[in-house]
């Protein structure tokens, strides 16, 4: 994985960029920011994907596979955080002395000087994002945006609009999201994840207050989340706060946005309290934390000055991301749907919101670990939060993604933690994988992926081995 320097400064021009890694999500979007805004663009990624069909269509030049010929002669080279140093379109760019930005720095370059309101958390951030931008269209505001998944009413995960406003899912994982000047931060929680790069919990808050203060307009922030406390309440004890506005949300009784009376039978309804006035929605998704996610939204929007029952109309129109919740297909009775969790804490939100619609019947999980350092640290809080909220987890191997492997560490670390050695299976072999799950499956039950790997190339199995072998027994 190659270290971006966040300090050196941006260039004045960029001319033709050269994305490596374009097919990404995170890339792709700003890859098609770029095309809209009358750029040439061309690429390289490992494997085709829709991503990389519809950026073809747009006039983007896209390679398969890594070779230092793809660079032709691009001016500039944008390269995504698992990109390692020894890509040979990275060695000749450095050879060449061309500019060479992480995603970040080009979306920042990108931004210049827009009012830019920007998604941080350790959880949420995409459908948060979703629900911002979703609104904003509904409220006439036409925002530009780049988000980390495709937006389902949408089918874009970024678009150029003719409005003021910027939305952006801002990555915390490797500090890029400091990058930005953002007029308005929203801060979902404060879960600690990524202490690979941060080293401690307190650098990890620090970030994020950081992050917090350098808003120049608003910051909204989680009331409820134990991080998200600590953040709020160190932006007190300094002068930060002075020019700027401070909204809190959740179900705490002093929060500014507060969420109450949630209902989490199918999509979730509940009501949000602000400025004494009690706004009911319904959203179109379930769980608990969409309803977290939709109060954050709204007090990103009543804090712009927009009508709060216009914004959560807005709010209620969203359906949803790619790869969150995401329902694939039904056979014999069995849903299948994927999901983009990968901390125990995602997980947890995602179950719920499963068992929430899932009535009588099972969940049946299908776990693919990712990175090899966040399984060996939470490969227990991973076993208890799986045999606590499914009814049966398969183990994949771990997806290393940006990590060389660790000895010793696999997805067996995770079905070893189990107390009841009954309710899982550590199958590191996809066939079996869904072999097995199709084969405990029965009418009414969901099987669920859960990573942000590559665990949804495992659906198809899943969804033809359910149609080949007969339901399990009562």
């Amino acid at each position: 994985m190659i270290k971006p320097d966040f300090a050196q400064p941006l260039p004045t021009e960029l001319g033709s960029l050269h994305f490596v890694g374009i097919g990404g999500s995170g890339m792709s979007g700003i890859a098609r920011l770029f095309l809209a805004a009358g750029y040439t663009v061309t690429g390289s990624d490992r494997s085709e994907n829709h991503n990389i069909e519809a950026l073809r269509e747009l006039g983007a030049t896209i390679a398969i596979g890594h070779d230092a010929a793809n660079l032709g002669s691009a001016d500039t080279l944008v390269y995504t955080g698992a990109l390692w140093p020894d890509n040979p379109e990275y060695l000749l760019a450095i050879e060449r002395g061309i500019p060479t930005l992480h995603r970040s720095q080009a979306l920042a370059w990108l931004i210049n000087g827009q009012r830019l309101i920007a998604v941080a958390g350790a959880h949420g951030k995409t459908t948060s994002t979703g629900m911002l931008v979703t609104a904003l269209l509904d409220l006439g505001a036409d925002p530009s945006f780049v988000n980390g998944g495709i937006i389902q009413s949408l089918g874009l995960s970024s678009a150029s609009g003719s409005g003021e406003l910027f939305v952006v899912e801002a990555d915390e994982s490797d500090g890029s999201f400091l990058l930005y000047d953002t007029a308005v931060a929203l801060i979902t929680n404060v879960d600690a994840d990524h202490l690979d790069h941060y080293g401690s919990h307190e650098a990890f808050d620090a970030a994020f207050v950081e992050f917090a203060a350098r808003s120049t307009e608003l910051v909204v922030v989680s009331s409820d989340d134990a991080g998200a406390i600590r953040v709020t309440d160190a932006l007190r004890q300094t002068d930060d706060l002075a020019n700027k506005t401070l909204l809190t949300f959740g179900e705490s009784a002093d929060a500014d946005v507060m969420l109450h009376s949630v209902e989490l039978a199918g999509p979730v309804s509940f009501i949000l309290r602000h400025g004494g006035v009690d706004y009911p929605a319904t959203l179109r998704i379930p769980g608990h934390h969409n309803a977290l996610n939709a109060a954050g939204a709204f007090a990103v929007l009543v804090g712009l000055g927009f009508d709060p029952e216009a914004a959560l109309r807005g709010i209620e129109k969203f359906t949803g991301t790619e790869r969150r919740f995401e329902l694939h297909g039904v056979v014999r009775g069995v849903s299948v749907y994927d999901d983009y969790a990968h901390h125990p804490t995602e997980v947890a939100a995602a179950l719920s919101a499963a068992r929430s619609v899932v009535g009588s019947g099972r969940l049946i999980a299908v776990h693919q670990p990712h990175l090899y350092s966040r399984t060996q640290m939470m490969a227990g809080d991973f076993a208890r939060t799986y045999e606590d909220l499914a009814d049966h987890t398969v183990v994949l191997d771990v997806f290393g993604a940006r990590e060389d492997p660790i000895p010793g560490v696999t997805g067996a670390l995770v079905s070893e933690r189990f107390e009841d050695p009954s309710r899982v299976a550590y199958l590191p072999d996809w066939q079996q994988a869904a072999d097995h799950a199709a084969a405990i499956a029965r009418d009414g039950d969901i099987i669920m992926t859960l990573s942000c790997g590559d665990v949804y190339r495992i659906v198809p199995q899943i969804l033809a081995s359910l149609a080949t072998q007969p339901p399990a027994a009562e």
